[in-house]
């Protein structure tokens, strides 16, 4: 997918992020979390194998969108907090093809980057909490609705279980080195109500079918793990 500038970032450029970039880092996350974890994956064929689509993760623990982007059949562009680009970090996961948004407001460049993923018929993967916290999709932000609405694309719900369940002994900050940790994949589902009305009372309505949605789910998949 080639670049081209945008508005809105520093410098007024923005460019669009990579698909090949995203593949590669569906290929590292492959290696890093088979490498490192079991992961034992359901579902994964509810995600439409082509065509725009949305990944909702429930997020209790910074290694859940990592999880995913080693689990998922396609490479995913996430929304990632702006905090998380620092360092050589930085450079790494725009290279990775990941996009950088500001929790804090509107960020435009962030809305236009993850509309263009979707345009191109990619991946995006977005916490639709906002940030993490128990990872039971108790209190979601109205952005997941915006964009699917907006871009018309389904919305396939994913809970990623056993991240924080225990800490490692080696890295505390971690689940326990070669342990188990699910990752189910949900139904797709259309967020709208077929109007393609984006009002605000469109996108509250569309919300709270969301919510819904996203606990069902949430709850399917603890029962079907036994998490």
């Amino acid at each position: 997918m080639r670049g081209h500038p945008r508005g809105g970032e520093a410098g007024g450029r923005q460019v669009t992020p990579s698909a090949k970039g995203a593949a590669v880092g569906r290929g590292i996350g492959i290696g890093l979390m088979y490498g490192l974890w079991k992961p034992r994956v359901l579902g994964a064929w509810r995600v439409p194998a082509s065509g725009p689509v949305i990944l909702a993760v429930n997020h209790a623990h910074a290694l859940d969108g990592p999880m995913l982007m080693g689990t998922a059949p396609r490479p995913v562009h996430f929304l990632i907090k702006k905090e998380a680009f620092v360092g050589p970090l930085g450079p790494f996961l725009e290279g990775i093809g990941q996009l950088k948004v500001d929790r804090a407001s509107a960020d435009r460049t962030a809305i236009t980057g993850a509309l263009d993923v979707l345009a191109a018929g990619g991946v995006l993967g977005i916490f639709p909490e906002g940030t993490r916290g128990e990872g039971d999709f108790a209190s979601l932000r109205a952005g997941l609705a915006y964009f699917a609405v907006r871009s018309g694309a389904p919305i396939v719900p994913v809970a990623v279980l056993g991240s924080g369940e225990r800490r490692g002994r080696v890295i505390k900050a971690l689940p326990p080195l070669r342990g188990r940790v699910d990752v189910v994949f949900g139904d797709a589902f259309e967020a709208g109500d077929g109007s393609g009305r984006r009002t605000r009372k469109a996108l509250d309505d569309a919300t709270v079918r969301i919510q819904e949605r996203l606990t069902a789910h949430l709850e399917n998949a603890r029962r079907l793990t036994g998490r």
